[in-house]
């Protein structure tokens, strides 16, 4: 039966929404497929990547002497342990990622070359003693940049022949010698450690990739992953994931060892240069020293004193405490005073000496937070410039930290020296009351008590020397390894389940986009569906598209889908057409060529035939005629142009049999004329049609399509039904706007719309439930 539409955009037709997916079920199984093969040959062909992994305990100075050694409290103080203790632990996961540390891994394990097994199918990195040969880059070439593509190196006896594509370059080269490429220079030696076993096949020839020092370095820091064991911890782990894991525990293994190294560096600077300084100070007070006791000598050997008098024992010793006192004071005033004379004399940025007997808690507080300012300048120099704005601000944190210390220095300069008058004051009221002791005795006092001040002060320096010197000595690294470098069991990468579990659903959604967009930009009509959201006219058929290896025509007692459409297009016709008409005229048109207008205009005479009614054709589209296709292509005689021509031509002489069924009369459209609108409006037309009236039950006229020409619509007028022909994946969308303007002007009249060539996906009810005959 015919279907009216009632083009109601409210209406939602899930069928129809999934219809092109359902239809194309096997795009999936192959997507899914094709995605699984994809995933295997991947997971198949690449190289397994480990995770290796190392843990180290940044020490704490204080805890690690506190809970290690019982007695060794008194070192506690000394400038080179303090070196190692860290503020933040967040710092030292930073300084494991710096560029400093990656150069130098780099350096030390000539990673600026990447060698590559070419046997195979999948390329392996050789590494350690899995490689033959070591690559050391002498020095680099200035404003040369680095190769992009691969070097080649391939084994002849005991020479190598060094291949490039990209610098035309074929060059054999001698192990151990001095190799200029145009980028740097190079020298290749034999590996004395390769393992040939361990290595495996590795083909004939190499593969190796040059980089520069700064991009190797890049790669090494990408590479190092660095995360804090514990938010209350101090321990630090480190890991690589890399498929050649000798290259990724030797990149571990130097990360720790350089981190040390640097923060030996670090902790023993200052400790060097307070040693410097105890060791100019020993030099200078030795000299004083030695000319304190020469003049001692030469005292007693000139005025011959050889025992103290009663008197000024008696006094002296009364005085004890108070010379005793006198002695230090005079030994801090003249450190103090070597300081400030050592910090007026030093250059800016530099260490200054601490702990060397100075007895003011501010001055050394200062002083520390000085020096320790300064070790975190040099630091940050590293890998910043002095104009970075946190260099800046620590360069004014260090002269501000600079004025305090020379002002404590000199607040306790002037407290030492007011200290030490009273006690002179003290010392000269005992003095005063020794009237008998002879002035001699006086001055030998004085040189006695220089000499006992230079004396303490020189085992005061010996001391911190020695103390210095095993500050210097301890060269305990800074990151103790709690977890030694150890690989994986499982390598983390390809994961085998994500990857096929990615491949499924990839499988699955690619085709839906290919499906969805195909849908999305098609605008050809493929089913009713899409036809009945485009207009308001009835579609009264669907014809079924026919392959070319079947006859397109519909024959006598023929079950076939074509059959079946055409009988179902016969009976909607008769819904459609008034009842009181002995003779029905059925306008075949469309909107552009190539929709089927002959081919619907042929097979619906041919059905109503077989209905044993009178049928002819009519073939009116004089400008491109069509039905002769169906007489082999030959035009038999005289057609409808003659007729139309001549007043004395006769229908007798125009109608034909066709060929396809004799039951059936056709009348062609004659020769091409090159005037066929004026042919078609002298009126003739409408004599013939009034004359096959008279003759025929049914007159099929095959018209010229709508939209080309106006051939059509200057003699639509004689139709009592209009059949429009739309063609599936062909017709365009916007042609159904052209038919319903068409209709709504009044140009057209009882018109209803016949979708041909449909497919079996878009194909209707007969698709869902089938015939019934043509499987027979």
């Amino acid at each position: 039966m015919m279907e009216k539409n009632t083009n109601n955009p409210s209406e939602f037709d899930i069928n129809a929404l999934i219809k092109p997916y359902l239809s194309r079920w096997y795009w999936f199984i192959m997507g899914i497929v094709l995605a699984i093969i994809l995933a295997l040959l991947y997971i198949k062909f690449s190289l397994p990547v480990y995770n290796v992994r190392s843990a180290v305990l940044i020490k704490d100075a204080k805890k690690s002497f506190g809970a290690g050694v019982g007695n060794m409290g008194v070192l506690e103080g000394l400038s080179g342990f303090g070196g190692m203790s860290t503020n933040s632990i967040e710092n030292e996961l930073e300084v494991f990622k710096t560029k400093k540390l990656a150069r130098d891994i780099v350096v030390l394990n000539h990673l600026q070359t990447s060698v590559y097994s070419t046997s195979g199918i999948v390329k392996k990195e050789l590494f350690g003693d899995t490689s033959p040969i070591i690559i050391h880059i002498v020095n680099d070439k200035k404003n040369k940049e680095y190769p992009k593509e691969a070097f080649f190196i391939h084994f002849e006896d005991n020479q190598l022949l060094l291949e490039s594509k990209e610098y035309n370059l074929s060059q054999k080269i001698v192990y151990d010698k001095y190799i200029s490429l145009p980028f740097a220079n190079i020298i290749i030696s034999k590996n004395k450690f390769f393992d040939k076993e361990k290595a495996g096949e590795i083909g004939n020839g190499l593969e190796v990739y040059f980089n520069t020092l700064e991009g190797a370095a890049s790669g090494v820091q990408k590479l190092i992953q660095v995360d804090l064991a514990d938010k209350d911890a101090t321990i630090i782990n480190l890991s690589v994931n890399y498929p050649q894991t000798d290259k990724a525990k030797k990149i571990l293994t130097s990360l720790i060892d350089s981190y040390n190294k640097d923060a030996i560096l670090d902790k023993n600077s200052e400790a060097q240069k307070t040693k410097e300084f105890i060791d100019q100070r020993i030099g200078k007070i030795s000299i004083e020293l030695g000319n304190v006791e020469t003049e001692k000598e030469r005292f007693k050997t000139d005025h011959m004193i050889t025992d103290l008098m009663t008197e000024a024992k008696i006094n002296l010793e009364s005085s004890a405490d108070a010379r005793k006192k006198q002695l230090e004071l005079d030994a801090q005033l003249e450190l103090n005073n070597d300081l400030i004379s050592f910090l007026n004399k030093q250059n800016s940025y530099q260490l200054l000496p601490v702990n060397i007997g100075l007895e003011n808690h501010e001055s050394n507080t200062n002083i520390a937070a000085y020096n320790k300012l300064i070790i975190d300048r040099n630091r940050m120099l590293e890998n910043a410039t002095p104009q970075n704005p946190l260099i800046q601000d620590i360069t004014q944190q260090i002269n501000s930290m600079k004025r305090s210390v020379a002002e404590s220095l000199e607040k306790n300069k002037v407290a030492l020296q007011f200290a030490l008058n009273e006690y002179q004051s003290e010392q000269n009221k005992i003095e005063s009351r020794i009237t008998k002791i002879p002035h001699q005795e006086k001055l030998f006092r004085s040189l006695e008590r220089q000499q006992q001040i230079k004396e303490s002060l020189f085992l005061l320096l010996l001391q911190k020397r020695e103390e210095t010197a095993i500050s210097l000595a301890v060269v305990a690294p800074k990151a103790r390894i709690v977890e030694p470098v150890f690989v994986s069991d499982k390598p983390v990468a390809p994961k085998k389940m994500i990857i096929l579990l990615v491949s499924l659903i990839l499988g699955c959604i690619i085709p839906f986009f290919i499906i969805y967009l195909k849908e999305l930009l098609n605008t050809k009509i493929n089913s009713k569906n899409d036809l009945k959201l485009l207009t308001k006219i009835p579609i009264i058929a669907e014809i079924p598209a026919i392959k070319n290896n079947v006859d397109h025509i519909v024959k006598n007692n023929d079950f076939s889908q074509l059959a079946e459409s055409f009988r179902i297009l016969t009976t909607n016709i008769g819904f459609l057409l008034p009842k009181t008409l002995e003779s029905k005229i059925i306008f075949v048109t469309s909107s552009i060529k190539g929709e089927g207008k002959t081919f619907v205009s042929m097979n619906l005479a041919l059905s109503l035939t077989n209905s044993n009614n009178k049928v002819v054709i009519v073939g009116t589209d004089i400008r491109n005629p069509q039905l002769q296709r169906y007489n082999n292509g030959k035009n038999p005689g005289k057609g409808l142009t003659e007729y139309l021509y001549d007043k004395n031509t006769f229908v007798d002489e125009i109608l034909f049999k066709n060929p396809a069924n004799d039951k059936c009369d056709i009348i062609y459209s004659g020769t091409i004329p090159p005037n066929p609108t004026e042919l078609l409006t002298n009126g003739r037309l409408g004599v013939l049609l009034e004359q096959l009236r008279a003759r025929y039950d049914y007159i099929i006229v095959d018209t010229a399509p709508l939209l080309l020409v106006t051939d059509t619509f200057t003699f639509v007028k004689y139709a009592d039904l209009e059949l429009y022909v739309t063609r599936s994946n062909f017709t365009d969308k916007k042609l159904i706007e052209f038919a319903n303007d068409s209709v709504e002007s009044g140009k057209l009249n009882n018109v209803a719309f016949i979708l041909n060539d449909v497919t079996k996906q878009n194909f209707g009810y007969g698709n869902k439930y089938g015939y019934g005959y043509n499987n027979k």
